[in-house]
């Protein structure tokens, strides 16, 4: 308690902070904890860890509502591989896919009810976003302001057009600011992300308690793990960039706090997508979020997959530090956003990013930009099937394009961190230029619904890309979920390996148990020697594969010949065993 004291006199005052602290008490009445964990047991996760991220109506079934056609997916498809599930917003909305929220209490009722997020939580971990940093124009909140009543008349941040904002660091080309007739006149509002998205002001501690509660009754409703989505630009002063402000981060800290005292195990994740030291600063010294999103990542191994040269991710994999204890990475290649380019900056130089974002383009994707601090707009976004993204263009589909698929996912599975996998990932799904001509949204690209007959015809199809991959995927997640060294806390060196292998050596908290991971990143076959270098090992050891079974050669079973874009995931054994 002393330490949210301190946050809220640092955020608010002083005098008003007595107040605020009577305010958490009344929250501690109306939500008691549920968790059945405490705060001195390690953080909910092991190698049988996985998150799944999906929209709640993925699947489209007749007669049957899109959670209870989820759930029926999960449970007949996915048993023991992916235990956590991020259903993107699922609250009534107004724009942006769910992320401009109308309701935040209600379950969009074309989705089901609570009670369908309730029986999924029954078999699953649940990821709930918190749409924090701003809500829809057509909420009650906005309406409320609009009118003049309290005490959402204070909830928004009023401009005067003629003030200079030209510091805000910007995630898009629109307008900062959108006019709105309100009874009061005339108002000019903060809007980061476009006009239906009006940016909150968590300079009022109303906002922030608002937040506090609604984030308690997710947890109510079985959420395990609350995104903070757009947290970076949640606080507002102007003259500075807007992003990742000291204030943004003790609100963070403020949310940590209290899910500590009372829901004890829920796990806080931050999705930042900007560079990598302002990404993982969100770890603050282990007393900020649980959990932070690996964004380099997925433009990283693309740009790997894509030159059949692994020294950039290399070397950022080599640069990065272990999570603070009871903190941990989440990797990910795809979502329901598109590949961000910003992670890149200061890992890649330009006219590599360049010749990245045309050969996305020449797959059949597309490119959103930002503006920059002088005024110029700057690739922010590839928008494209990760899929497509890692196919040859024009020779879709083919045997190797999907080789080249599954070594990018067996790659992000081995580090060290929780993997989150897409659902389109799982589905091979390629690009949907329809819906983006449909809906004059970019990122549609990647939002296909699919109807459950189709899906399921693909699916029982072994001859199918969508079947091949799925099958495999499937198998390298239980695969993972059976051997220790994938522990997310377990250690992981970065193997200095020839140019077009990437791999690293993952080890089991205990000891008990080392794979080596390594990735085939070209088009051609490779040879490795597993020598004492590799292997960081001086004893005799020999090596078991663990993804194809098959032997290796030479004495201890040391040399392999890795096919074009294969994953090979080697176990060390004693060689007396």
């Amino acid at each position: 308690m002393d330490r949210l004291r301190g946050r809220f006199e640092r955020l608010y005052g002083a005098p008003v902070t007595p107040r605020l602290m009577e305010r958490i008490g009344l929250l501690a009445g109306r939500y008691p904890c549920r968790s059945d964990r405490t705060t001195s047991q390690p953080r909910p996760w092991d190698q049988r860890d996985a998150l799944l991220i999906t929209y709640g109506d993925m699947v489209r079934a007749r007669h049957e509502k899109p959670l209870v056609a989820l759930r029926r997916f999960l449970d007949e498809r996915l048993p023991g591989a992916i235990p956590n599930v991020h259903i993107l917003p699922f609250f009534p909305y107004s724009s942006d896919e769910g992320f401009s929220v109308t309701d935040y209490r209600r379950v969009n009722p074309e989705l089901g009810s609570w009670a369908d997020v309730e029986a999924l939580a029954e078999g699953h971990g649940l990821m709930f976003d918190l749409v924090l940093n701003h809500v829809s124009r057509r909420s009650g909140w906005f309406k409320h302001y609009v009118n003049g009543t309290a005490p959402y008349r204070h909830y928004f941040i009023s401009v005067a057009p003629e003030t200079d904002l030209s510091a805000v660091d910007r995630p898009r080309t629109s307008p900062l600011l959108t006019a709105a007739q309100t009874r009061r006149g005339v108002r000019h509002l903060w809007t980061t992300f476009s006009a239906d998205q009006m940016d909150l002001r968590f300079s009022n501690p109303d906002v922030l308690f608002d937040f506090l509660d609604i984030m308690l009754y997710y947890v109510s409703k079985g959420a395990r793990i609350i995104r903070l989505d757009a947290v970076e630009y949640l606080w507002k002063r102007i003259g500075t960039p807007c992003v990742h402000l000291p204030e943004t981060h003790e609100v963070v800290k403020s949310f940590r706090d209290v899910l500590d005292m009372l829901a004890p195990g829920v796990v806080l994740l931050t999705g930042t997508n900007v560079p990598q030291a302002e990404n993982v600063s969100y770890f603050g010294e282990g007393d900020e979020a649980n959990m932070v999103c690996q964004f380099s990542l997925a433009p990283l191994v693309l740009h790997a997959l894509h030159t059949g040269n692994g020294r950039y991710l290399t070397e950022w994999a080599r640069s990065i530090s272990a999570p603070p204890a009871g903190c941990a990475f989440l990797n990910l290649t795809a979502s329901h956003e598109g590949i961000g380019l910003r992670p890149l900056e200061g890992l890649v130089p330009d006219e590599e990013v360049e010749a990245l974002v045309q050969g996305v383009k020449a797959r059949g994707g597309h490119v959103s930009y930002r503006t920059g601090a002088d005024g110029s707009e700057r690739p922010y976004e590839l928008n494209i099937s990760y899929f497509d993204a890692l196919s040859e263009p024009g020779e879709p589909r083919s045997a190797q394009h999907i080789a080249r698929f599954l070594c990018s996912q067996a790659l992000t599975l081995a580090l060290q961190g929780v993997p989150a996998v897409y659902f389109h990932s799982l589905t091979a799904t390629h690009n949907d230029q329809e819906e983006v001509e449909k809906t004059g949204q970019v990122r549609a690209i990647n939002r296909k619904r699919w109807v459950d007959e189709e899906l399921s015809g693909l699916l029982d199809d072994t001859k199918t890309p969508t079947s091949r991959v799925f099958q495999a995927y499937v198998r390298l997640l239980r695969l993972r979920a059976a051997h220790p060294a994938f522990h997310p806390d377990g250690a992981q060196r970065v193997l200095d390996l020839a140019d077009g292998l990437f791999g690293v050596a993952r080890t089991a908290p205990d000891g008990s148990e080392t794979v080596l991971a390594i990735s085939n990143l070209t088009p051609r076959r490779r040879k490795l020697v597993v020598d004492e270098r590799i292997a960081g090992d001086s004893r005799p050891l020999r090596w078991e594969e663990l993804v194809t079974g098959r032997p290796g050669t030479g004495e201890g079973s040391r040399v392999w010949q890795l096919a074009p874009h294969e994953s090979l995931w080697l176990r060390a054994v004693n060689a007396a065993d």
